[in-house]
């Protein structure tokens, strides 16, 4: 078949959730289209196997932000997923819907329909809640586990120190009290990594109306007098073209989103004249708007044991490796991120300004002896204590360098370039120096590992920031959704401004960032898309 009623460009969070969807009645083909490869890997289905794909290009895109002065000057390392599953087969698996508000705020912004009383029912309709017992509630395609059964003892420390400041502890980020220190919900069914793919493109691919071709490059979507006809694709074998009865739908995610609607001709129309291609339509939204979170952490050597002494030495690695393979136990089966939570810097505030990451291990990202970047526990015991602000205003810009589509395209991040942001950091920095003061983290920790927050300033709190911070990985916006073309690239039906039968559904579409962790919202992102599709059905 060359032709198709849908065709999905991504089989990452959202494209997998629309693929399901929108064949579920039989009655629509659907091609999904992936520039990566299979996500069979015993790293990727080995929830902390996330530490060997972070780094690898068989699973990644491995992207490079350009310097950024706000923050030392520094380039931005940007793992993406270019694999089956897309980041949700290569993230640390954390699952945070955000905070109500965050959703209310998308629609105060122009994304009308986009409130929290209407996206929660998509959340709850992709949902299986599982206990730290094994009791399910929800009967949706994606895992939500507890796994604090297997989390380390020394996360004990974190909610005597939550409970000393006076700071909320609630059960679940994700449930009716969702601020406070918690223990992070991880996508992962029976120990093992549960992908979008696993939920939603696995269990798609079964029925015959179902077409999955891996290693797709797609180059241009064909907009022909107004009006999406299809997409141009490089393959294996050399270029091929498919045709579109119904919808092209991009999910290619906040980076490659918008860098294949300019590569079709819609985005500003300076770039694209400068870079040869003929402009179908001048948005200079397309590629702007970018927003992505930072944090920083602060390392401590330990005074009890943690996943260091657990992760670090071969001996370890082979106990618990061997664990993991017969029990389905242990921190193999665990994120690195156990511990965190969204709290207020300043009780006076209307809504948490920050996201904790308190994580029972400390280590370092280049090995000793081959150089070549990878992620070890140090072969000391130590703990993190991390921040992030949870909505920064700063905005970047995504844009293609090339008209080459296998040329990276420039991200300028454009970090901490707003007061607001640099006050947040500020605050947040001040948070950690009240956490560390506790009298439960200071039995805890043996000694900081320089630099030392508690010897900061507002000013060296901030200096510090800008030299050591780094991407949370969150990135968001580049497709922006909004009421019009004059801020936005795609109305809250999530079609392309301007052009007809192409829509975009993604992270790229978020009207702002959400407070947290961003693989949930585009889950729900994608459910909500497949809906509002399915309801403009041309018959």
């Amino acid at each position: 078949m060359t032709e198709f009623d849908y065709i999905i460009v991504g089989a990452g969070s959202a494209g997998c959730v629309l693929a399901d969807q929108l064949s579920k009645d039989g009655t629509c083909s659907v091609l999904v289209l992936e520039a990566g490869g299979s996500d069979n890997s015993f790293w990727i289905r080995t929830p902390i196997g996330y530490g060997k794909t972070f780094f690898n290009p068989r699973f990644n895109w491995k992207y490079e932000t350009e310097s950024d002065p706000n923050t030392g000057g520094r380039a931005g390392y940007w793992p993406r997923g270019k694999v089956i599953g897309g980041s949700s087969s290569i993230n640390a698996l954390v699952y945070c819907r955000g905070m109500p508000g965050d959703f209310n705020d998308w629609e105060k912004s122009g994304a009308a329909g986009w409130g929290w009383d209407t996206v929660r029912s998509h959340y709850e309709a992709i949902e299986t809640r599982v206990d730290e017992n094994g009791n399910t509630d929800g009967n949706g395609p994606m895992y939500v586990t507890n796994v604090q059964r297997d989390i380390h003892p020394c996360n004990r420390n974190y909610f005597a120190m939550a409970r000393e400041l006076g700071l909320p502890v609630t059960d679940d980020c994700n449930g009716p009290d969702p601020e406070g220190v918690t223990h992070y919900r991880i996508t992962t069914k029976g120990a093992r990594r549960w992908s979008s793919a696993d939920a939603f493109l696995k269990p798609a691919l079964k029925r015959p109306n179902v077409t999955l071709i891996k290693n797709a490059m797609v180059e241009r979507v064909i907009v022909s007098n107004g009006r999406t006809t299809g997409v141009s694709v490089l393959l294996p074998t050399g270029k091929t073209q498919f045709d579109v009865r119904q919808e092209v739908i991009v999910s290619a995610g906040a980076v490659n989103s918008p860098k294949l609607l300019q590569m079709s001709g819609i985005g500003p129309g300076r770039l694209l004249r400068e870079m040869g291609i003929e402009v179908v339509r001048d948005n200079g939204n397309v590629g702007g708007n970018l927003q992505d979170h930072l944090g920083i952490n602060y390392y401590y050597k330990a005074t009890e044991p943690t996943l260091n002494s657990m992760l670090s030495p071969w001996w370890g690695k082979l106990f618990h490796g061997v664990r993991y393979m017969l029990m389905r136990r242990g921190p193999l089966g665990l994120s690195v991120n156990q511990c965190g939570g969204f709290v207020r810097s300043d009780a006076a505030l209307d809504a948490p300004d920050q996201q904790l990451y308190l994580n029972p291990v400390t280590y370092n990202t280049t090995s000793s002896t081959t150089k070549k970047p990878v992620i070890n526990p140090d072969p000391f015991d130590g703990f993190i204590l991390s921040f992030q602000p949870t909505r920064p205003t700063s905005r970047g810009r995504i844009d293609i360098a090339s008209p080459d589509v296998s040329a990276a395209p420039r991200i300028v991040p454009n970090y901490l370039s707003t007061q607001k942001d640099l006050d947040d950091v500020v605050a947040g920095g001040r948070l950690i120096q009240r956490m560390a003061r506790t009298a439960s983290i200071r039995s805890f920790a043996k000694e900081a590992i320089a630099p030392d927050i508690d010897t900061f300033d507002d000013a060296g709190i901030l200096e510090d920031f800008r030299q050591r911070c780094g991407t949370v990985f969150h990135p968001v916006s580049t497709c922006r959704m909004g009421a019009d073309d004059a801020t936005a690239v795609v109305g809250p039906d999530l079609k392309v401004f301007g052009i007809e039968g192409l829509r975009v559904a993604d992270a790229s579409v978020f009207p702002n960032i959400t407070s947290g962790n961003t693989n949930a919202p585009t889950l729900m992102l994608g459910h909500r898309a497949a809906g509002l599709i399915l309801k403009d059905r041309r018959h």
